[in-house]
């Protein structure tokens, strides 16, 4: 929790090893439209590797990772309307934009055409470097934070706010939330069980397509999908329609042709906007749609 003087315990990467280790820093203190977040939970995600070792080769250290955020409301400022102390909230990929462009007027704040501010190591409008969930507590302004819903295990909704919403966007974007469609998930990670959920409770026939034949258990007996396909497999792997990149492959080969023989697509997608964040967050919960997670301590 917060202390008066704003000082905030973190696991900070200090160099390109990625070595976490205890990190003192302080925070803000509470603006009027700020909301301060006593964090229980943080999911881990592959983003926090690529940015404490450096991968993109843009990191700024000490780097405190962590943007999947959940935990409770501590203290509000004067003009909160959406929160008060004791409510579950949750913290996603971006604390802040210009809140003026078509992108902000339109909710989907991630895709800011000034840049969105992420929640760890982007430099914030007062020129501070943003430091994540990694850490005792976190001030937010209130638009960029999330209500759990009331009986939705806090420990659950964390994998939510950065898994749950790069794929439960695309899907909503493509129509792909109408039952009867079939559903193609390449991977079977923290993204791609989440994809099978979705398509699941949306009523569609889901296909897993992994390299690993490992995950075929999990993903017809656990997760309920309908087929699993090698993806090495050329003979299954002919499909049409939209190919949604939510990861960050190094690059991606394809001929021009096989896009233009049955008007197929490729296309990109990251996180969501605040409006859609919230409309998942309570699809889960109407919809008993849990994560699969491991609970580890820091």
């Amino acid at each position: 929790m917060g202390t008066a003087n704003g000082e905030c315990l973190g696991w900070a990467a200090r160099d390109p090893s990625g070595l976490l280790s205890p990190y003192k820093f302080t925070r803000r203190s509470v603006g009027g439209d700020d909301v301060s977040i006593s964090i229980l939970y943080c999911g881990v995600c592959f983003a926090d590797v690529i940015w404490t070792r450096n991968r993109l080769g843009h990191s700024n250290y000490p780097l405190v990772p962590g943007h999947e955020i959940v935990g409770i409301v501590t203290e509000v400022g004067s003009n909160v309307q959406r929160f008060k102390v004791g409510d579950h909230v949750g913290v996603g990929t971006y604390v802040n934009s210009c809140r003026a462009c078509e992108y902000c007027d339109s909710e989907l704040e991630v895709y800011c055409s000034k840049g969105a501010i992420f929640t760890f190591d982007t430099v914030d409008v007062d020129g501070t470097i943003t430091k994540g969930g990694y850490s005792s507590y976190i001030v937010v302004h209130e638009r960029y934070c999330f209500r759990i819903p009331e009986k939705y295990p806090l420990q659950l909704a964390a994998p939510l706010l950065c898994a749950g919403i790069t794929v439960y966007a695309p899907m909503m974007r493509h129509n792909m939330n109408q039952p009867g469609k079939s559903l193609g998930v390449i991977g079977l990670g923290g993204l791609g069980h989440l994809a099978v959920k979705f398509g699941k409770a949306f009523g569609q026939k889901v296909t897993v397509l992994s390299t690993s034949i490992s995950k075929r258990e999990e993903a017809l007996n656990l997760l309920g999908a309908d087929n699993f396909c090698v993806s090495s497999d050329e003979k299954q792997m002919k499909t049409a329609g939209v190919f949604v990149l939510v990861g960050f492959p190094s690059e991606v080969k394809f001929n021009p042709g096989s896009l233009a023989l049955g008007a197929k697509t490729i296309t990109g997608s990251v996180t969501g906007g605040t409006k859609q964040t919230q409309e998942m967050l309570d699809f889960c919960a109407s919809h008993k749609i849990f994560p699969e997670i491991e609970l580890i301590p820091p």
